[in-house]
Protein backbone atom coordinates (compact mmCIF):
# COMPACT_ATOMS: atom_id res chain seq x y z
CA UNK A 1 0.00 0.00 0.00
CA UNK A 2 2.49 2.60 -0.97
CA UNK A 3 1.34 6.12 -1.87
CA UNK A 4 0.42 7.82 -4.85
CA UNK A 5 4.50 8.53 -6.77
CA UNK A 6 2.63 12.17 -6.61
CA UNK A 7 2.07 11.97 -2.94
CA UNK A 8 5.44 13.94 -1.39
CA UNK A 9 6.64 12.28 1.85
CA UNK A 10 6.24 15.34 3.33
CA UNK A 11 2.66 15.42 2.75
CA UNK A 12 2.21 12.14 4.82
CA UNK A 13 3.84 13.47 7.87
CA UNK A 14 3.13 17.40 7.68
CA UNK A 15 6.44 18.53 6.62
CA UNK A 16 8.17 16.64 9.83
CA UNK A 17 11.60 14.34 8.91
CA UNK A 18 11.34 13.24 12.75
CA UNK A 19 8.80 11.64 15.25
CA UNK A 20 8.62 12.32 19.07
CA UNK A 21 10.93 9.67 19.49
CA UNK A 22 13.70 8.79 16.88
CA UNK A 23 13.11 4.96 16.32
CA UNK A 24 15.33 2.85 15.63
CA UNK A 25 14.92 0.12 12.36
CA UNK A 26 15.20 -2.57 14.62
CA UNK A 27 12.63 -1.33 17.43
CA UNK A 28 9.43 -3.58 18.28
CA UNK A 29 5.91 -2.26 17.59
CA UNK A 30 2.78 -3.79 19.28
CA UNK A 31 -0.85 -3.25 19.10
CA UNK A 32 -2.86 -2.19 22.06
CA UNK A 33 -7.22 -1.62 21.93
CA UNK A 34 -7.85 -1.58 18.35
CA UNK A 35 -10.24 0.93 17.30
CA UNK A 36 -12.23 1.04 14.25
CA UNK A 37 -13.45 4.03 14.36
CA UNK A 38 -10.24 5.52 14.72
CA UNK A 39 -8.54 3.57 11.98
CA UNK A 40 -11.28 4.74 9.38
CA UNK A 41 -9.98 8.47 10.34
CA UNK A 42 -6.53 7.36 9.18
CA UNK A 43 -4.91 8.38 6.17
CA UNK A 44 -4.14 4.88 4.09
CA UNK A 45 -0.49 4.87 5.07
CA UNK A 46 -1.04 5.30 8.73
CA UNK A 47 -4.24 2.72 8.75
CA UNK A 48 -2.05 0.26 7.00
CA UNK A 49 0.71 0.44 9.61
CA UNK A 50 -2.06 0.57 12.23
CA UNK A 51 -4.09 -2.65 11.08
CA UNK A 52 -0.68 -4.17 11.06
CA UNK A 53 0.69 -3.69 14.60
CA UNK A 54 -2.70 -4.94 15.51
CA UNK A 55 -2.03 -8.31 13.07
CA UNK A 56 1.38 -8.67 14.57
CA UNK A 57 4.17 -7.24 16.47
CA UNK A 58 6.98 -6.45 14.23
CA UNK A 59 10.10 -3.68 13.59
CA UNK A 60 9.72 -0.54 12.51
CA UNK A 61 11.64 -2.00 9.19
CA UNK A 62 9.26 -4.47 9.27
CA UNK A 63 6.45 -2.58 9.12
CA UNK A 64 7.66 -0.22 6.59
CA UNK A 65 8.55 -3.25 4.30
CA UNK A 66 5.19 -5.15 4.75
CA UNK A 67 2.98 -1.79 4.34
CA UNK A 68 5.04 -0.32 1.42
CA UNK A 69 5.90 2.76 3.03
CA UNK A 70 9.49 4.67 3.22
CA UNK A 71 11.19 3.92 6.26
CA UNK A 72 11.37 8.04 7.35
CA UNK A 73 7.81 8.26 6.95
CA UNK A 74 7.02 4.76 8.85
CA UNK A 75 9.04 6.48 11.68
CA UNK A 76 7.10 9.52 12.20
CA UNK A 77 3.63 8.11 11.67
CA UNK A 78 4.30 5.48 14.12
CA UNK A 79 5.50 7.93 16.68
CA UNK A 80 2.33 9.53 15.98
CA UNK A 81 0.42 6.11 16.60
CA UNK A 82 2.42 6.05 19.96
CA UNK A 83 1.69 9.71 20.92
CA UNK A 84 -1.88 8.90 20.90
CA UNK A 85 -0.98 5.56 22.86
CA UNK A 86 -2.95 3.81 19.82
CA UNK A 87 0.21 1.11 19.69
CA UNK A 88 3.09 0.09 22.15
CA UNK A 89 6.92 0.99 20.69
CA UNK A 90 9.64 -1.61 22.65
CA UNK A 91 12.13 -0.35 24.74
CA UNK A 92 14.69 1.73 22.48
CA UNK A 93 17.76 -0.61 23.18
CA UNK A 94 21.35 -0.42 21.26
CA UNK A 95 21.78 -2.60 18.58
CA UNK A 96 21.18 -6.28 19.03
CA UNK A 97 24.17 -7.32 17.05
CA UNK A 98 28.00 -8.06 18.87
CA UNK A 99 29.56 -5.01 16.98
CA UNK A 100 33.01 -6.88 17.50
CA UNK A 101 31.41 -9.60 15.22
CA UNK A 102 30.10 -6.80 13.04
CA UNK A 103 33.90 -5.58 12.33
CA UNK A 104 35.16 -9.14 11.59
CA UNK A 105 32.15 -9.74 9.26
CA UNK A 106 33.32 -6.30 7.66
CA UNK A 107 36.97 -7.31 8.23
CA UNK A 108 36.47 -10.75 6.11
CA UNK A 109 34.58 -9.22 3.32
CA UNK A 110 36.99 -6.69 2.47
CA UNK A 111 39.34 -9.84 2.47
CA UNK A 112 37.27 -11.48 -0.27
CA UNK A 113 36.95 -7.80 -2.30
Amino acid sequence: MSAHPWVRPYVLTGGRTRGRSQLLVHTLVYGRRYDGGFAARLLPEARALYDRVHTVSESVAELSAHCGISLGVTRVLLSDLAAGDRISIGPETTSPYDPQLLERVIDGLRELA
